[in-house]
């Protein structure tokens, strides 16, 4: 009978049994030793910053084409939740064809490839003079995102030593937030267009520095070229004899050795193989449901809908900056607190967050009157008539405050862990395959979720999304304490033991 993710504790609760240690200090990169990894992970996450860019590039651009001059490019309510939600489909078409091109280029090959997809859109919609352009351009950024998604987080994992790899692990998601925050502070003193054409920079800037990093170790030994994995890996502990990586060189040669052949459909059946994969498609479909995906490409437009004290667009720059600050303190903490308790904290305050504004948007003021510019709603929010807000009431700031709250929440756990995770517990051999899964799995439930929000909100209020948002969190939190496992400090084969052994449980 096979076993539970998690059971009694017993004789086999030490779930890591440690390997040998290296021969000597040397074998421990430390901050010296990290160097190059840091740049290498740098050269990489500029993906993620140019897929954060993008994602959130509709926030400020809707409300600008609503009131366009130009009666092709102008949006009606439907085409805006199009141009809104049509990245996502894009996105997962990218995380579909990383399933192949993650392991038939390799992981930088495949990163520097979304470069191709991601300048064309951004010079679409640049110079967009009908809808098409905007919608492909879109779709375009969307598919080049989707890419990213799968492969940097695998790259960054598999070349990052045990110490750093979970500070190492947040950087996607801390450069994707980075290039959310740097579209909505362009966003106030660019047109859209301008925004589009400064989309362009980090994309050419990671071209030009991966081309001089190396593939992952991993990938090289899988493919049987030792010589250049070993000088890859020499080269990213920062040094020039190869007998100070000998032994993790061989740990990883070994457990590359076990799986050289493709996983088959009847070994996804094996526990092994299935519980690790299980685990980080739901966190990924999870992830999405507490509605990070809809909150931000719409963030102005919800703001606009909402009575405010501060103008939207300056909201939607603050709220930027939460998650940056958030991203960061999770960076920081998660080799020292653990996976885990940072996925309580985060699926609590997310809680707590959506909670509060959906009972904002259903108790509290109303705007003054309908707001035209988004048509989020064409009638006033909530259920019930309130007393409109005055624009100086301290109660208006309840929807910026709720929201940098939720925000800081997925940026502290749910945002950067569910990442970092999928590469950590997914097995080798289907590494590459599973984690375009992931990616597949988490765009689709997001263009789902993009594309219903506002008619959800249409038909229900605004506060409907809220609330079921909400509900998810505390799913999330018993899925957290059932499933998924703590991998600090543990080296991705031992992680991966862990699941072949069949242990009981990843606590100490």
């Amino acid at each position: 009978m096979q076993e539970p993710l998690l059971g009694a504790e017993g004789r086999d609760y030490d779930t890591f049994p440690e390997g040998p240690p290296a021969p000597g200090p040397r074998t421990r990169p430390g901050a010296l030793q990290s160097k190059k990894v840091f740049l290498a992970t740098f050269a990489a996450v500029l993906g993620n910053f140019s897929f954060g860019y993008a994602l959130v590039y509709t926030s400020p651009v809707i409300p600008a084409l609503e009131h366009s001059s130009d009666p092709d490019l102008r949006l009606s309510k439907t085409q805006a939740s199009w141009f809104g939600s049509v990245f996502t489909l894009g996105a997962a078409a990218g995380g579909l064809s990383a399933m192949l091109l993650n392991d038939l280029l390799g992981r930088k090959l495949s990163i520097m490839f979304s470069a191709v997809p991601s300048a064309i859109g951004y010079a679409l919609m640049a110079g967009a003079h009908g809808l098409w352009m905007l919608l492909l351009g879109r779709t375009l950024t969307g598919f080049a995102g989707g890419l990213t998604a799968a492969c940097i987080p695998v790259y960054v994992s598999e070349i990052a030593p045990p110490g750093v790899r979970g500070a190492l692990g947040a950087t996607p998601q801390l450069m994707a937030v980075f290039g959310s925050l740097s579209l909505y502070a362009l966003g106030l003193l660019l047109p859209w267009r301008w925004l589009a054409v400064a989309g362009e920079g980090p994309v050419f800037v990671m071209v030009l520095l991966l081309s001089f990093m190396p593939n992952s170790p991993r990938f090289l030994l899988s493919r049987g070229r030792e010589e250049e994995a070993l000088r890859a890996l020499t080269w990213l502990r920062h040094t020039t004899d190869t007998q100070d990586v000998r032994w993790e060189f061989e740990q990883i040669q070994n457990n590359v050795q076990r799986q050289s052949s493709r996983v088959s459909w009847a070994e996804i059946r094996e526990p092994h193989m299935h519980r690790p994969i299980l685990i980080a498609l739901l966190m990924r479909f999870l992830q999405q449901l507490t509605g990070i995906t809809p909150i931000l490409v719409y963030l102005q437009p919800i703001f606009d809908s909402t009575a405010v004290l501060l103008p939207p667009e300056d909201d939607a720059a603050i709220v930027g900056a939460v998650r940056l600050l958030s991203v960061l303190i999770a960076a920081l903490t998660m080799d020292l607190a653990g996976r885990k308790v940072l996925l309580f904290v985060s699926a609590t305050i997310m809680f707590a967050a959506n909670l509060t504004l959906g009972l904002y948007v259903d108790l509290g003021p109303k705007t003054p009157a309908p707001n035209h510019t988004v048509g989020l709603e064409s009638m006033p929010l909530g259920g019930t008539e309130q007393p409109p807000a005055t624009p100086t009431s301290y109660l208006t700031l309840v929807p910026l405050l709720a929201t940098m709250f939720f925000i800081m929440g997925y940026a502290m756990g749910w945002g950067p862990i569910t990442w970092l995770l999928m590469s950590e517990i997914l097995p080798l051999r289907a590494r590459g395959v599973a984690s375009g899964l992931c990616v597949l799995v988490s765009w689709l439930t997001a263009f789902a979720l993009t594309k219903s929000f506002l008619l959800v909100v249409n038909a229900f209020g605004l506060q409907v999304p809220f609330f079921f948002f909400a509900a998810i969190c505390l799913l999330s939190l018993v899925f957290t304490g059932c499933c998924v496992p703590e991998t600090k400090g543990r080296t991705l084969e031992q992680i991966e033991s862990y699941f072949r052994t069949g242990r009981r449980s990843f606590l100490r």
